[in-house]
């Protein structure tokens, strides 16, 4: 009888598991049976669905039971069908174009049109619907793919042919280079508190990879006044109900639809300046409650966008209870090309089981994001799970892919690629340098181009500064990996050997570095002068900017988060200090109208020294923290977010007398506050620095442990936020005390956008304001104004002192 009892129930168990794998699927087509891709399938009053694939095939896995089944795709009529499922079913639906009906309202002459009145109820109604739902928790799926579209066989001497074989891909370089699903459970809480956690992933061609398909990216929210797409666009995009939408918008009523008992204004929306970030398409608006039911938008390169062509948004809602609407779906659709390439792609996300009332934790809400788990789901798995059906196009990529995948994983493939990628070239000896790396080992060898070692100053004369260093990923659940380099220096007109090494443990973001040797460095420990520019200054204008002396040295430092923003170093460090003077008077040109400066910067007439010979022993500590304990949690180990609020240092050096022969005896304190990128919406980020410090006593010190500032006097540099534009590298370093602030403004092209032919460049609108005080200096200011594209900027400074005119002069900056 138990055993009776036992068949029975496992049968029952059986049956049970069969109806969960039930099914109906189908094609959704619209006009001329033409597939209508991404279209929605939902079971009416709940927010269980799918959506069909870019071929308008779809598939739902339901219980056995009777379902009424919704289709719809914005710029379709609805259709609704009963199911009652027993069995797999086939159901082909075929929708109607929408048509929508104007309504019975005259407009007169120069009147107008009466998708204003709807859109100025809709923009009253904003604030309401962005913050309607205190908190919320959903499920996510998320799907991505871009394909190469055209491709030259070869680019500037890269084998593109064989890069996109080996890739697998077709003989005519075009095909699905990334394909990814993800599953996520998303949480949210006001006003900006989100949590989300992939629990599954699925990338083409990589076994153990995770998707970075991540849900927080497609979340776009157009009761928002505007989007901060900052890859996409330098400026904000403006919504088209935002609070001053009307000056940005023209609207257009196409006319009106009842839907599930709602009526539903398709409203068409136009830039008034073609030069504006603004988009263009349909919204859809609900009558009476005034609120979006669907968008279809898009964005071209007349609105300066980077790297792509064009981007379409679509996103439909649905009704979760009785009152809120939220997003079923939003699709990104993108086509883009450069230089013989051509890309296209999608990303979209669906979403369901949305809980309007859940218990959250805000502790919870500390980590933004973990995408570490579930990445071993079989094909069954997602068969069932994934709402949106693969393509044979996709599922032949899986399927190629994953036997590359695991070829690649295998030792004979990654030493056959290592053989191949770890030739000689006569080119990278003397420019890029060699690279050699076994990757089953995880171990890389780099050694440094013969060229850029290279180097020429008036201390060593020609002089060859040659390295090479080793690291090796010791274990990649934890992040720890080693790190050893070394590096050789010789003076050719002063004959000085040096040498220097290092070693560098890593943990879970934690670094414990040991260095040692001797070495030729810069007086400022900024190092504001890049060694390759003073060459090229040194011998073709003949002027000698950079000032050195040698250190012989061994020291111990730790970095390392405390925890979440909090961060601390510390640094002991023995050293033996040699002022150098010059021993070389060679240059190209300029021979007999300009002199070199002396080593000393404080007395450049004369080689006299600036400091004796001495021995230091410090012992330097630093503290900082940015308000923010949020991170992001991957595989390789976190990564903390940057806070929206000012981050604050606090640091102390102490050079203590006595230790190991050391001459030096003080104490520095210093303090310093900082935001980068502070958005200010259409008028751009802005940036901001201060600092102030001073020695609580100076007994025994020596130049090198003055207080140095980031100087400048080249016409080209590497710009930060905290440089000055025109001050003097060494003159106005400082043994007392100081107050710098710097603030940096750009406008993002508010103003060149403006400007016909000018907005094409895509330029931005730099303000910077630089200020020093010392007992020596007084009150040093600079003012610049520029314009920056992309990674080069031209600014123009003016420096003043106590309100006397220094110097103004052009700087073209470089961030590299």
């Amino acid at each position: 009888m138990k055993l009776t009892l036992f068949f029975a129930l496992l049968c029952s168990l059986n049956i049970q598991a069969f109806a969960q794998q039930l099914s109906i699927s189908g094609k959704i087509t619209g006009e001329n049976n033409k597939p209508v891709p991404f279209a929605s399938v939902y079971i009416k009053n709940t927010t269980q669905g799918a959506s069909a694939n870019s071929e308008g095939a779809y598939q739902l896995q339901l219980k056995t039971g009777s379902y009424e089944l919704q289709f719809k795709a914005v710029g379709y009529a609805q259709q609704s069908t009963i199911v009652k499922l027993t069995k797999n079913q086939i159901i082909n639906i075929n929708l109607k174009t929408e048509t929508y009906q104007l309504k019975d309202i005259t407009i007169h002459a120069g009147g107008e049109d009466p998708a204003y009145a709807i859109v100025r109820k809709a923009i009253k109604k904003r604030k309401m619907y962005l913050n309607e739902v205190n908190a919320y928790t959903c499920d996510i799926y998320i799907k991505g793919l871009q394909k190469l579209l055209a491709a030259p066989k070869k680019f500037m001497g890269f084998d593109v042919q064989k890069a996109t074989s080996e890739a697998g891909l077709d003989s005519s370089r075009t095909g699905i280079v990334y394909l990814s699903e993800s599953e996520s459970k998303y949480s949210y809480m006001r006003p900006d508190l989100v949590h989300e956690v992939q629990v599954s992933s699925k990338v083409s061609g990589y076994n153990r990879a995770f998707s970075f398909n991540r849900a927080s990216d497609m979340q776009v929210n157009f009761y928002q006044n505007f989007e901060s797409w900052k890859r996409l666009s330098n400026r904000p995009l403006v919504s088209p109900i935002a609070e001053n939408a009307l000056f940005y918008y023209n609207y257009k009523l196409i006319g009106v639809t009842i839907e599930n008992g709602e009526t539903i204004n398709k409203i068409q929306v136009t830039p008034k300046r073609g030069y504006d970030p603004c988009f263009e398409g349909y919204i859809y608006i609900l009558e009476d409650s005034w609120r979006l039911s669907g968008l279809q938008l898009f964005i071209t390169k007349k609105a300066n966008i980077n790297y792509v062509d064009t981007l379409k948004i679509s996103q439909q809602f649905y009704p979760v209870d009785n009152k809120v609407w939220m997003p079923a779906t939003i699709k990104f659709e993108f086509t883009g090309g450069l230089l013989g390439f051509k890309l296209g792609g999608y990303f979209i996300s669906v979403y369901k089981n949305y809980d309007l009332n859940p218990v959250l934790n805000k502790k919870d809400f500390e980590e933004r994001i973990n995408i570490t788990k579930g990445h071993d789901k079989d094909s069954v798995y997602w068969a069932q799970e994934r709402p949106i059906p693969l393509t044979d196009e996709e599922k032949k990529d899986y399927e190629v892919k994953g036997k590359l995948a695991a070829k690649r994983e295998s030792k004979p493939y990654l030493d056959s690629l290592d053989k191949a990628n770890n030739t000689f070239k006569l080119t990278n000896l003397l420019l890029t340098g060699i690279d050699t790396r076994n990757r089953y080992k995880k171990e890389y060898f780099h050694y440094n181009g013969l060229l850029p070692s290279l180097l020429y100053n008036t201390v060593e004369g020609l002089t060859i500064n040659y390295g090479a260093s080793y690291s090796k990923m010791i274990d990649t659940v934890n992040d720890r990996f080693l790190v050893v380099n070394a590096r050789v220096r010789y003076g050719f007109s002063d004959h000085l050997l040096n040498g220097v090494a290092g070693v560098s443990i890593s943990v879970n973001q934690m670094t414990l570095s040991f260095n040692g040797g001797s070495d030729v460095t810069d007086l400022n420990s900024l190092q504001p002068v890049s060694s390759i520019v003073n060459s090229v200054y040194t011998l073709f204008r003949r002027e000698n900017f950079q000032k050195l002396y040698q250190k012989q040295f061994a020291s111990a430092s730790f970095f390392g988060r405390i925890y979440g923003g909090w961060q601390a170093s510390a640094t002991a460090e023995w050293a033996n200090r040699k002022w150098l003077p010059n021993s070389s008077d060679y240059s190209f040109f300029h021979k007999t109208d300009r002199q070199f400066t002396s080593n000393n910067p404080l007395n450049p007439s004369q080689d006299l020294p600036l400091f004796p010979e001495n021995q230091s022993f410090k012992i330097s500590v630093r503290t900082s923290y940015d308000f923010s304990n949020r991170y992001e949690t991957y595989p390789f180990g976190r990564r903390y977010l940057p806070s929206k609020y000012p981050t604050i240092g606090l640091s102390y050096t102490k050079g203590i007398s006595g230790i190991l022969g050391s001459d030096v005896s003080y104490d520095q304190l210093s303090a310093d506050i900082s935001k980068s990128d502070i958005d200010l919406g259409f008028y751009g980020q802005t940036s901001f620095f201060i600092g102030a410090g001073k020695f609580l006593n100076a007994n025994k010190i020596y130049y090198p442990d003055y207080k140095q500032f980031d100087g400048n006097q080249l016409l080209v540099y590497k710009p930060t936020f905290n440089r000055f534009l025109l001050l003097d590298y060494y003159n106005f370093s400082t043994p007392d005390k100081y107050l710098e602030g710097h603030l940096e403004h750009n406008f993002s092209g508010f103003i060149t956008n403006k400007i016909p032919l000018i907005r094409d460049l895509k330029l931005k609108e730099i303000i910077d304001v630089n200020y020093l005080y010392t007992p020596v200096l007084k009150n040093y200011t600079e003012l610049g104004f520029g314009l920056q594209r992309g990674l080069v900027r031209v600014m123009y400074g003016v420096s003043y002192n106590s309100g006397s005119n220094i110097r103004n002069a052009v700087r073209v900056g470089i961030s590299l």
